[in-house]
């Protein structure tokens, strides 16, 4: 008797490739952050890799996941905006807390707000199941977070 052949991995579909490259990117960015600043770490460079791998980068890898096998009509134009959003957001957020420039913490959390909007939007007429409520959940939690850390940055200076 033969063992069943394994089940085959899904094919990577198109629209979360760049959510995955760009998420996991992040990831190793904040690691490498982490190792340059491991000899002088401070409270910024912590918070830095700790915002750049859990925020910029496995949120960013989840919620493409997500919503790219939750909906096929995700057009390029809402990917685009989306991926802009999402990674120029997090750059003004990481600049704007680095550098302690207020106006470029808030253009980044508006971003964000934007590219999280965009993933409610694309995600609308899913299914009810385990997904979209675990998307839905992470949108929260993550719309949530940007007002907390607004007004944590806002008290340290």
């Amino acid at each position: 008797m033969t063992d069943p052949a394994p089940s085959p991995r899904p094919a990577p579909r198109p629209a979360e490739r760049p959510f995955v490259l760009l998420g996991s990117a992040c990831i190793v960015g904040g690691g490498l952050v982490s190792a340059a600043a491991a000899p002088t770490a401070s409270y910024l460079s912590s918070w830095a890799v700790a915002y750049l791998v859990l925020v910029a980068g496995a949120a960013q890898v989840v919620l493409g996941l997500g919503q790219a096998r939750l909906t096929s009509v995700l057009t390029r134009r809402v990917l685009q905006a989306e991926l802009l959003a999402w990674n120029l957001g997090n750059a003004a957020v990481l600049v704007g807390t680095l550098l302690g420039a207020a106006p470029a913490l808030y253009a980044g959390c508006a971003l964000l707000v934007a590219a999280l909007a965009l993933v409610l939007y694309a995600v609308r007429r899913a299914r009810p199941g385990w997904l979209l409520t675990t998307t839905r959940i992470i949108v929260v939690l993550l719309l949530v977070s940007i007002p907390v850390g607004i007004v944590l940055q806002a008290a340290r200076h």
